[in-house]
């Protein structure tokens, strides 16, 4: 029999039954130094759709809810034109502590919090995650990403123990510092409504709404 590596174990542990939440963590050092608060995912804890970003920024951290700055605000758009509400969907991040000064988490600070969203991606068996940016799609792929030119492509990636099917986009941010990737981005997020079957109905996920 396998013997289990404690650390797995406590990273596992300290996620919440049913809420999908880390109430404590300090196994990143600089992240507990930086952050105000974990942010944790939010959403239905049986939603087809997850989108995963990096990690939290600082309105993010002010907050405690992933993407309510100004990407936020365009993820909110698209999934609006996509014709879902935001309610209907998951939302977390890679790592769930503020890197200081908004830096990229490191290789190290992402295999802390793998464990994290692992059983986050395991409990809520998602249809379909989209990874917001570079980061999160190469972490998922485990490989370099040219996220410009394969945003849009879909992929088959192994998470814990199960496949899933990974939609990668640009990050919403991009759109605000290049106005031409904001139909991309658009078109990536209507695909990924239509993937998840979202997209078939503007009620299609009222109905789990209640039980969250």
């Amino acid at each position: 029999m396998k013997e289990r590596d404690p650390v797995e174990d406590t990273n596992r542990r300290d996620v919440l039954d049913g809420s999908l939440c880390v109430q404590s963590c300090e196994r990143c050092p600089a992240l507990v130094e930086s952050r105000s608060r974990i942010v944790n995912g939010v959403g239905p804890t049986d939603a087809d759709l997850l989108f995963l970003g990096e990690g939290p920024g600082a309105n993010e951290d002010a907050e405690g809810e992933p993407f309510v700055g100004r990407s936020g605000d365009v993820l909110d758009e698209a999934l609006r034109a996509a014709g879902i509400d935001r309610s209907e969907v998951r939302i977390t991040n890679c790592v769930r502590c503020r890197p200081p000064e908004n830096r990229d988490p490191t290789t190290t600070e992402l295999a802390n919090c793998r464990g994290y969203l692992e059983t986050e991606v395991d409990r809520l068996d998602p249809e379909l995650i989209v990874t917001l940016g570079k980061v999160p799609s190469e972490h998922l792929l485990d490989r370099s990403v040219g996220i410009t030119a394969e945003s849009g492509s879909v992929v088959d990636v192994r998470i814990g123990d199960r496949p899933r099917r990974v939609l990668l986009s640009v990050h919403p941010a991009a759109t605000l510092y290049d106005r031409s990737k904001r139909d991309g981005f658009f078109q990536t997020i209507a695909h990924a409504a239509d993937l998840s079957g979202l997209g078939e109905s503007t009620d299609g996920g009222q109905s789990r709404l209640g039980e969250f």
